[in-house]
């Protein structure tokens, strides 16, 4: 079947709207969930280790369920994984709001909102737009997609928090599972063209899948997104009540995680612009660099609300810039044909390092009363991963392969 240009142009119009939409709710639901540590945590009489596992699984099922799902959605497309995964979101926060034990908050926060996650966050999305808009506004379209995800958890962290004080947690996770349903009406938006002509030459699902483990620069974007993984998720779960434990007000570190959204709003934007115009690698390896910069002079320089807000700030334009550029490097190398099943499985590398950075930041803050030991390896991981990325090339893999 062949579209206009101009029937190409409105459909992509519609995949970015509802898919940025989704990656709205989906994302600000999620990154408010740091907000129901402490509440939790106090009356069930929980460590911080408890809550932190059951994050730290969420993140884990989402990472290896990613690649499955991503095939999926270059297979029968992302409509009808977008609409799957609203309905998981919308199951697993009801069924959070009925936790009192922690194997039914690792069920609920870990395994049902892994799912949907898998099924409504970038790597889904960000291949649909891949795959309608033209190559050479490919960067900047993964960018505004990423930009609302930002958006969301600007919007959504001072709402979560004004349910959690008016309603309780349980009441607030309700309403959240509620909100969640709007993602199932948003996913009728996904409708890709049959037959894009954007895909190039065909290949096999074996055949794409053996490019990329034979390509050396698969594997480092894959490590570099790790230490993205383990950093965010650390931060937007720990910073909260890593704040109070330095006695500044619990709306400091709520402040502070909506900032982060709200300053990544022009980072991812302004990531996928530039990702346009200069090497996506060379772009990520100085993020990575710079958040090495941020995290040392957050913790080594005196501490108050005005320190925590610029970290906020300087942090926000780095946190998810990484998505876009990620991304964008996988569809310069290997095209747009399996965009979401290899996303899925660089996604996965970023996972696991959430599940750690989740996990761990909770288990050395009840060996030792503190986190220092997690901002540490925070900062060499940056390090890390600066140098990771400097020798990945954007040159397109060739597609010809030797089937067995």
């Amino acid at each position: 079947m062949s579209f206009s240009a101009s029937s190409r142009s409105q459909s992509a119009f519609y995949i970015m709207l509802g898919g940025s939409l989704v990656l709205t709710l989906a994302l600000g639901i999620r990154h408010g969930f740091g907000l129901f540590l402490t509440p939790m945590s106090d009356e069930f009489g929980w460590g911080r280790e408890t809550f932190a596992l059951a994050i730290a699984l969420q993140n884990l099922v989402w990472g290896l369920t990613q690649p499955l799902t991503g095939a999926l959605a270059d297979r029968i497309g992302a409509r009808k994984v977008v609409l799957a995964g609203g309905l998981f979101y919308a199951a697993g926060l009801v069924t959070m709001a009925m936790a009192n034990s922690g194997t039914t908050l690792a069920l609920s926060a870990g395994v049902l909102i892994g799912l949907a996650l898998s099924g409504t966050s970038f790597t889904i999305i960000l291949g649909a737009i891949g795959r309608a808009v033209p190559v050479e506004k490919r960067s900047m379209a993964m960018g505004i997609a990423s930009a609302a995800g930002s958006f969301g958890q600007f919007i959504m962290l001072p709402g979560t928090l004004l349910l959690i004080t008016q309603m309780g947690w349980a009441g607030a996770l309700t309403v959240l599972g509620i909100l969640s349903l709007l993602i199932v009406p948003l996913a009728l938006m996904l409708k890709e063209p049959s037959s894009p002509s954007c895909l190039g030459e065909e290949q096999s699902v074996e055949q794409a899948l053996r490019q990329a483990v034979a390509h050396k620069g698969f594997w480092l974007l894959s490590l570099g997104f790790f230490v993205c993984g383990f950093q965010v998720v650390f931060i937007g779960i720990h910073l909260p009540a890593y704040l109070v434990d330095m006695r500044l007000a619990p709306i400091v570190g709520t402040t502070v995680l909506a900032l982060i959204g709200l300053f990544n709003i022009f980072g991812t934007y302004t990531a996928g612009w530039l990702g346009g115009r200069l090497s996506k690698p060379l772009l990520l390896s100085g993020l990575y660099a710079l958040r090495a910069v941020v995290i040392i002079a957050f913790i080594m320089l005196p501490l108050s609300n005005w320190s925590a807000y610029a970290f906020g700030m300087a942090m926000g334009i780095l946190w998810l810039s990484t998505v876009p550029l990620t991304n964008g490097t996988i569809a310069s190398i290997f095209g747009v044909r399996y965009l979401s099943m290899l996303g899925g499985i660089v996604f996965l590398f970023h996972q696991l390092g959430a599940f750690l950075g989740g996990w761990f930041g909770g288990y050395v803050y009840d060996k030792t009363g503190n986190y220092d030991l997690v901002w540490y390896i925070s900062i060499g991981l940056s390090v890390i991963a600066a140098v990771l990325n400097l020798p990945i090339k954007e040159q397109a893999a060739t597609t010809k392969l030797v089937t067995a």
